[in-house]
Parts: C-alpha cells; structure tokens; sequence
C-alpha cells in the first residue's frame, strides 16, 4: 500500500487558435532551439552564444540543479537501513560505596571497553520513502525547468538589448544627419538676416530647432550607454563599451516576412515556467502521502552486535577480542503514534493545501503563458503596421524640407514652413526608427512567450568547467557533477 495519492497532470482549458492569428503569423511547427537566427546577424548570435558561457544568474540556476540532485541522493538513501554505525568507546567507572544496594564485595573502580556495530531499518510498509523520492525526483525536474526558464529570459534579454543598442545607434545617426541639415538651415537665415533679406526671428526659431536636436542627441547617448551597460551585466562582465562584441555601429536586425508560431496547445510543453508549475505541483502531490504515512504505525528490523568487557575481576581491556566477550541484539519493533492531538492529521491537510495552491498556479501560469503569447503577437503585428505607415509619412516629410528650402531660398514662403517641416522629419525619422526596433522587440517578446531558445542546453554540460574543477577540489562530488546533462 502507498499512501497518499497519485500525480494526475491537471487539465486547462486551452484555445485552439490564437486571438491575433494572420497571414504573417503560420500555425505550422516550428523551430524554436535558436528562434534568433531568423534574423540572420551573426552578431547577435555571438552574444548569446556568450551570454549562455557565462551569465551569473544562469550558473546560479545550474548549481541549484546539482542541489536537487543531492537531495535526490538524500530521499533514495531512506529506502535502506537508515541507521549503520560503528562505535565504541571506553570507560573508567567509580561506584558510590554510599549508593543503594552497593555491594561490599564488587570492585567500585573498574574499566569498561564496548566496539560494535548497530544499525536499523523502518521498512517502507506505507510507501513514506518512495512517495519521498517521487516529491525530490519531481523536485529535480522542476530546477532542471528553473534553468530553462532562465535561459529562455536571458536569450530574449539579451537580444532585446541588442536591438535597443542597435536602435539607439540609428535614432542617433538620424538625429546628427538633421543635425547637419538644420546647420546648413541657420546658415542660410544668418546670411539672409545680414543682406537684410529677412528678420532676426527666422534666425532665432532655427537656432532653437538645432539646439533641440543636439539635446536630443544627448539623450540618446545615455540610453545607448546604458544599454550597454545592461547587456555587459547579461553577459557576465563589468560595464563594457563592448566594442569588441558589437563591432562597428550597426542596423537594426530586421523581422522576417512570415513567422511560424504553431498552436496554442504546443506551449504547455514547451514552456519551460509551465513544465515547472506543473512539477511542483507533482513533488507537493507527493508530500501529502509522505505525511499521511505517519498516520499508522511504523516497523522496524534493529540490531546490534559487538564486543564488551571490563577490568573487573579477571577480565581486562585485552579480553575485548575474545569470543566470548561477542554481544549482539536483533528483533523487529514498531511504532504509532496514536496520541498525536491532530497534528499529523493537520500536516496532511496542510500539505493538501499546498498541492491545491499549486494546482491552482499551475493553471494560472498557462493562462498567463497564452496571455503573453497573444500581447506579444497584437505588439509585433501592429508595430510592423506602424512602421509601414511612418515610413510613407518620412517619405513624404523629406520632400517637404527640400521644397520648404528652396522656396524659403527664393523667397516664396517664410522660414516658419521650413522650420516646421524639418522639426516634424526629426519627429517622424525618430518614430520610424524606435517602432523598427519595437517589431523586433516584440518578436523577440513573442518567441519568449512561445518557450523558444532552452533547447540550447541539450547535449551541453550545465556548468563551466571552472566552476566545475572549483567545487570538486572542495568537496567530494562523487559522479554527480559527470552526469549533468539532458535532465528529463
């Protein structure tokens, strides 16, 4: 008999079609292990590849595996004699002359010398040990699906700081190319202002558009330094100016055509938060059987054998190897602990509450799965609409500047229509440039809802060999650390 009951996975309810479905976004499988490459910037792939050597928090991740693996280790010992020792001791005794029944004729100081070895095993007759290794085997897996969690995070973290890094480089090309359209601009005023041809005022309004670009730039400067920063920290190392990571200033990785996303069903195996939610849920399951194991008795094989003697009368320290000085006691025993005043009934119901929480997270963790899915989907869709929009509104906005300034030259119009039309390009070429790097994003965002990228671990050992050789000169690992690889 195992007490307690059996794992079932719980149903969700889940769509068979997603919300935002379109003629960009395809049903068919497909390939999620390196989502990245799609759009094919060899750059890009160099950081994460980077990222996943040596990102902290993911080699944090990997040794809590190895500590799962341990506990393992732990809950498969209980299942043989969880008592073997060997001991002995000796002793120097003195008898109280004074004490109760203390004969005249026995020796009051003698010695005494003990060596044996004892040992006991509760048989597992309600199942509490393998209901243990059922709780810390799922408990494995669930770090195990921790790590991948982590890593699908950090794949997009790091390509979505990619992409801003490479954004903020555009806005700011863009704005030091107005910059030098909107110099040229003062320029003319001021010549125009001096032959007297028009006012102080057109040279005023075009001085303030240049100094609200070069504040712009500015502002674009730290953003890119920062995100500089925030991608160093993903890749293990102090702020760097990365320029040997990223090269010279680059172009904004650009979204394929189509993008297969599969069916709503696919991500309650794929993603790795689910698989977790849904193992814990499995280790909890477990733990109400460990507890209610404790409701009836428990049976015991104990024995102990061993070698007495004393330095009384003819006996010394030397008789301790004779046969005659063997002693030994074996017998079963049991327990039960009938007069517990609830509290193992109570650590049932508790441990029952927990497994019903987790069964409740874990349904919550896929709707918030299918929820992030269909935001990121609505983003991408939309941001790449947005962006074919603006980029006819800068299309259109770089021939009004050309024609502003050459009727400004001829003086058909006044410098406001021309200080209008370059401070709207500036608006316009920023918006068009930002939401670029928005599409990107939220592709990104949608390949990490949809659990791609954890499959870059398989076949690969979860920690770097340096951490590996640390912890093995410490401590003995046994095989634990040999054997590290495609967990299931």
């Amino acid at each position: 008999m195992t007490a307690g009951p059996d794992f079932v996975k719980p149903e969700v309810d889940v769509s068979q079609q997603w919300l935002s479905e379109q003629q960009d976004l395809s049903t068919s499988p497909a390939e999620f292990k390196e989502w990245w490459k799609v759009f094919n910037d060899p750059v890009l792939n160099d950081l994460i590849n980077t990222a996943y050597q040596q990102n902290l928090d993911l080699q944090v991740a990997a040794v809590r595996v190895l500590e799962a693996r341990a506990q393992l280790g732990i809950a498969v010992g209980n299942q043989y004699p969880q008592t073997q020792s060997l001991g002995g001791s000796i002793t120097h005794n003195e008898l109280s002359e004074n004490s109760a029944n203390f004969n005249s004729l026995a020796d009051p100081t003698f010695g005494a010398y003990q060596a044996g070895f004892d040992a006991a095993w509760e048989l597992d007759v309600w199942g509490k040990f393998k209901r243990g290794i059922e709780s810390a085997d799922a408990s494995l897996l669930a770090t195990l699906a921790n790590y991948d969690d982590i890593l699908v995070s950090l794949t997009a973290e790091v390509a979505a700081a990619y992409v801003q890094i490479r954004t903020f480089e555009e806005r700011i090309i863009l704005a030091k190319k107005n910059e030098e359209i909107q110099q040229r601009s003062l320029n003319i005023t001021e010549v125009r202002f001096k032959n007297g041809a028009t006012t102080e005022l057109d040279v005023t309004q075009a001085k303030a558009l240049l100094h609200n670009t070069k504040a712009l730039i500015s502002s674009l400067d730290v953003g890119l330094r920062q995100s500089k920063n925030g991608l160093s920290i993903l890749l293990g190392i102090p702020p760097n100016d990365l320029k040997g990571a990223l090269g010279e200033e680059g172009v904004i990785p650009t979204a394929p055509a189509e993008v297969a996303v599969g069916m709503p069903a696919e991500i309650l195996r794929r993603r790795p938060d689910v698989r977790r939610a849904e193992l814990q849920a499995a280790s909890q399951s477990a733990l109400i059987g460990v507890a209610q194991a404790e409701l009836y008795p428990s049976f015991s094989l104990f024995g102990s054998f061993g070698l007495a003697s004393s330095s009384t009368g003819s006996s010394d320290f030397g008789d301790l190897v004779q046969t005659d000085s063997f002693t030994s006691t074996i017998g079963p025993s049991f327990s039960w602990p009938i007069l517990n005043y609830g509290r193992i009934k109570n650590n049932v119901r508790v441990q029952d509450a927990r497994y019903q929480q987790s069964i409740i997270n874990y349904k919550n963790t896929v709707l918030l799965a299918v929820r992030e899915v269909e935001d990121a989907m609505v983003s991408f869709l939309k941001s790449r609409e947005q962006a074919n929009y603006l980029q006819t509104s800068v299309d259109a906005s770089n021939r009004s500047v050309e024609i502003s300034l050459i009727q400004y030259r001829d003086g058909v119009t006044n410098y406001t229509r021309v200080l209008n039309s370059q401070e709207f390009l500036v608006q316009q070429q920023d918006s068009l440039t930002a939401i670029r790097g928005d599409v990107a994003r939220s592709l990104i965002a949608m390949y990490k809802a949809l659990g791609g990228g954890w499959e870059l671990r398989e076949g690969q050992t979860l920690l770097p060999t340096k951490i590996k050789n640390e912890m093995v000169n410490r401590t003995d690992w046994g095989t634990l650390l040999e054997a590290e690889t495609n967990e299931e």
